[in-house]
């Protein structure tokens, strides 16, 4: 199979970099271009035809998700790995419906990175291999399923009144911790009230995405510390 071809785009020429030396060393991809505005990423998308896109959210000129936009209003289904500074609900909201389904939170690590890369790389083989005659449901579900690396996608029913997306911001915030953090610390950071997000904290252990241990202080009851799983 012929290498995955990749545009990087960030505003931040640095970050570009590093993240086009990380991608082109994992196997199976090959950066074809850098773009540090939105219009130049649209220029290089069209240019390149990549296969997937790693795409900022905030651009000096057209935002990320403006640009996005465009690109499926003219037809373009090209993969997409957000890798933003933005947490805020509006924007994973927005880049959900325009088919989103990878979403770094910066500073991520490259654990991270390489998790979607290969969740990338299985779907689209999953779709090359794929018959172009109608498919029956295991093949729908192999092409929609290799290729969802999200919590959301792996989960098989949401608890009631749990959101996906509040879902993916807990798991984001978490995600970027440096070691392991409260629901207080979670909901503060997040905007969102301890009681939500110790529901969602917990969802994540009962599904494996997420551990939880108990951190004894002085007095008192036990204080629960969530993480992401060890690898």
């Amino acid at each position: 199979m012929s290498d995955i071809r990749v545009v990087i785009v960030d505003d931040d020429f640095a970050v570009a970099q590093v993240n086009r030396a990380f991608v082109d060393a994992q196997p199976g991809f090959a950066v074809v271009a850098e773009a540090h505005t939105g219009e130049a990423a649209l220029a290089a998308i069209e240019r390149h035809r990549p296969q997937l896109v790693l795409l900022d959210v905030y651009l000096p000129d057209l935002g990320g998700l403006d640009v996005l936009r465009r690109l499926r209003a003219e037809g373009d289904d090209v993969e997409v790995i957000a890798v933003t500074a933005a947490r805020d609900l509006d924007t994973v909201r927005r880049a959900r419906q325009l088919g989103v389904r990878h979403y770094l939170v910066k500073p991520f690590s490259g654990a991270s990175l390489v998790e979607r890369l290969d969740d990338v790389r299985r779907g689209i083989a999953a779709e090359r291999a794929a018959p172009r005659a109608a498919l029956d449901q295991r093949g729908i579900d192999r092409v929609l399923g290799a290729s969802a690396g999200t919590i959301t996608a792996r989960r098989v029913a949401l608890p009631k009144g749990l959101s996906p997306v509040s879902l993916e911001r807990v798991a984001a915030g978490l995600a970027d911790c440096p070691a392991d953090a409260s629901a207080a610390e979670i909901a503060e950071a997040l905007g969102m009230s301890r009681v939500s997000a110790r529901r969602y904290l917990e969802h994540l252990v009962a599904t494996g995405a997420a551990e939880v241990a108990p951190r004894y202080g002085s007095a008192g009851r036990p204080e629960h510390r969530y993480r992401m799983p060890r690898r």
